[in-house]
């Protein structure tokens, strides 16, 4: 079995040897270098199912000295996924103008250090793989110098340097009390504390710095502008809305762990959570740029997992985790399939986009699929995780609550797939080639064979077993058909005459309004410990 560091190593190693053979070779290679990537993390994952974690420390030091590499069964799942869409996205821009030999090492760095941000276990290699992956970013979003690109791009690099500055400040305070930054090694640690007090502004400086990373409400204003910038590459966009805002939610719930002896903030995050998802959807349904509504009802799903995550009830902590998976797959499939219609109609406005289906029979295919799979429809992967939320939830305000929350991903939805109705003109031109197709294609299908077989693929994720029960399926069958009727009527009844919820498109914080939230949040944190604890 390959040594954890490897996993780290080999994309890094691999982009830089790529330069030196030509463009051509090198893109058929990183397919199977990808390939092989995919199937060594497999093997990992299998390890780690049968003997339990894998702990590596670089160089013999330690375990709370030197650099620990930890795979858990958690770390290794999302790891796997890492690999598994990386290969995608591969195998998607070959025949893009824009991937040069730059643009793979950078590419192919960004997914190393999304692996080690899954697999350290230290908080401070933790902070630089984040500046590091930022930069790199950064990058990527202005990658074809388009000017707002490189605006958009400077903004999430500013905000983002900013809150990791309170993610360090943290961090050096946390390691002047305790002497340690091991996640596991600080969970011992701080078992022994007598004073929680001590540690309220070590754990608000980190816990505002993540709840940026994972785009909760108010924090979450930089998103937009990363992953939906106008001529950031597809593949950066899919890859930051599917992955990479997940790498704030997986620390969240590392640092939740480790501080869960002394300081519980879950019923707050998850009300956090709930206020998220229905602002996401709010502000997702007044954009009329394809790209900008995807981005938005990002935000509105990382609010739901929040919800699930938070709950307390293991059904929900489950379907949350479950539903950090799907909304890799089906998210990273529509912001693919929003680039190519970009491309093949020239245009981000949705109102100018018309019979995708007829014109583009495969994006429209993939477009459906992807999205029975983000409203919940039955049978497909949202609507387990869903399902077992929802049933986490059962008695409690947040389960109706949570009814609201689907209908308005539904009626967001309704309003994006008009974009595949209607006769689309001409049929499609070279734009759209077959490798990118089979990417959306296969990409789509895991929404449907991640809900057909939904109980199955948890137990093999994370070795739980939840049996759905027919009756109760059932209900919810019925209550997702309630929930679309009610979500047709009011689009069309109400919300396409006038959109009511305009307004809410001219809203923008800048840089300055961004640092102010990130301030207004971090005080709050403080006074809400001070009350709490």
């Amino acid at each position: 079995m390959i040594n954890l560091h490897w996993i780290i190593l080999l994309p890094i190693i691999f982009g830089t040897v790529a330069k030196l053979i030509p463009l051509k070779i090198a893109k058929k290679t990183m397919i199977f270098f990808q390939a092989a990537l995919l199937v060594a993390i497999t093997l990992i994952f299998v390890e780690v199912r049968r003997n339990g974690t894998i702990l590596e420390n670089i160089g013999g030091w330690p375990d709370t000295i030197g650099i620990t590499l930890r795979a858990d069964l958690l770390a290794s799942a999302m790891v796997l996924l890492t690999c598994l869409l990386f290969l995608a996205m591969i195998v998607f821009v070959q025949n893009k103008h824009y991937a040069d030999h730059l643009f793979f090492l950078l590419f192919l760095s960004f997914e190393s250090l999304i692996i080690a941000i899954f697999l350290s276990n230290d908080l401070f290699n933790i902070f630089v793989l984040i500046e590091a992956a930022t930069l790199i970013i950064t990058i990527l979003i202005m990658y074809k110098k388009a000017n707002v690109a490189i605006y958009d791009g400077m903004m999430y690099f500013l905000i983002n340097v900013v809150a990791m500055s309170f993610f360090l400040m943290g961090v050096g305070m946390i390691y002047k009390k305790i002497g340690v930054l091991d996640f596991y090694a600080l969970q011992t640690a701080l078992n022994q504390i007598n004073n929680p007090h001590s540690l309220i502004l070590p754990y608000a400086f980190m816990i505002t710095a993540i709840s940026l990373k994972a785009a909760l409400m108010p924090l979450f204003s930089w998103l937009p502008k990363a992953h939906g910038t106008p001529s950031a590459p597809s593949v950066v966009s899919a890859i930051l809305s599917g992955l990479y805002v997940k790498t704030g939610v997986y620390l969240f719930l590392r640092l939740q762990i480790t501080f869960s002896p002394i300081i519980d903030t879950s019923e707050l995050f998850m009300v956090l959570g709930f206020i998220t998802a229905i602002v996401g959807f709010l502000l997702a349904f007044a954009q009329k740029d394809i790209k900008l509504l995807l981005a938005y009802s990002t935000v509105s799903q990382i609010g739901l997992i929040m919800i699930g995550i938070n709950m307390g009830s293991p059904h929900a902590y489950w379907g949350g985790l479950y539903h950090i998976m799907n909304h890799a797959v089906f998210k990273s499939t529509l912001f693919l399939t929003a680039g190519m219609i970009i491309t093949e109609y020239n245009t981000r406005n949705l109102d100018e986009i018309k019979g995708v289906f007829h014109r583009m029979p495969a994006v429209g295919i993939a477009t459906i699929l992807s999205i029975l799979g983000i409203v919940g429809a039955p049978l497909f992967n949202g609507s387990i995780s869903k399902y077992l939320i929802s049933t986490g939830s059962a008695g409690t305000w947040i389960e109706y609550g949570l009814i609201f929350i689907n209908l308005g991903t539904i009626i967001i939805f309704v309003k994006y797939g008009q974009l595949l109705l209607g006769d689309g003109g001409k049929k499609e031109t070279a734009n759209s080639d077959i490798l990118e197709k089979a990417v959306v294609l296969s990409l789509s299908m895991l929404c449907f064979f991640g809900g057909i077989f939904g109980s199955e693929l948890i137990a093999i994720l994370f070795e739980v077993s939840f049996t759905v029960e027919l009756l109760s399926y059932g209900a919810k069958l019925l209550l997702f058909i309630g929930s679309l009727c009610l979500g047709l009527l009011i689009y069309y009844g109400l919300l396409k005459k006038k959109n009511v919820l305009a307004i809410f498109n001219s809203i923008e914080l800048g840089f300055n309004e961004v640092c102010l939230s990130i301030a207004l949040f971090f005080a709050f944190m403080v006074v809400y410990l001070k009350i709490t604890l």
